[in-house]
């Protein structure tokens, strides 16, 4: 029952599912957003900046990988971090729920998550790397 039986592509080759498999998937847990009868993207959870100016505010939302995190096309509010009064809060079943099926956090959102004990696991550098500076040698 959970087998797509009638698929479809448009003129960019995306996979269009017909309605009667749009059913079909959205019961099963993918860990693509189904909008529309259409297989999108990886989730990503990541941080959404609501704030106003010189007053950070963060929204945790879950939401494709290639979609912008200021636009409100989100599957799910999953916490909030006030940068200014150092509260965070994160509903960790559902986190843990997204991450199951197989959202991956973005490394900043991650090393939070990873702080505030809602996951388990290392934080990740998101520096760059610095590159060593070459001293020159003066030929006398």
């Amino acid at each position: 029952m959970n087998i797509i039986t009638e698929t479809l592509q448009d003129f960019q080759g995306r996979l269009i599912l017909t309605l009667k498999s749009f059913f079909l998937i959205k019961a099963c847990s993918f860990p693509f957003s189904v909008t529309c009868g259409r297989i999108r993207h990886m989730l990503k959870i990541r941080l959404q900046r609501t704030g106003r100016k010189n007053d950070p505010h963060f929204r945790l939302i879950v939401t494709e990988s290639t979609l912008k995190p200021k636009t409100s096309q989100f599957a799910e509010i999953v916490g909030t971090y006030n940068v200014k009064a150092g509260i965070f809060e994160a509903k960790a079943d559902r986190v843990k729920h997204w991450m199951s099926v197989g959202a991956q956090a973005t490394p900043t959102a991650h090393n939070l998550l990873v702080t505030k004990g809602v996951i388990s696991g290392k934080k990740i550098n998101v520096l760059p790397k610095k590159t060593p500076q070459k001293k020159e040698v003066k030929k006398a």
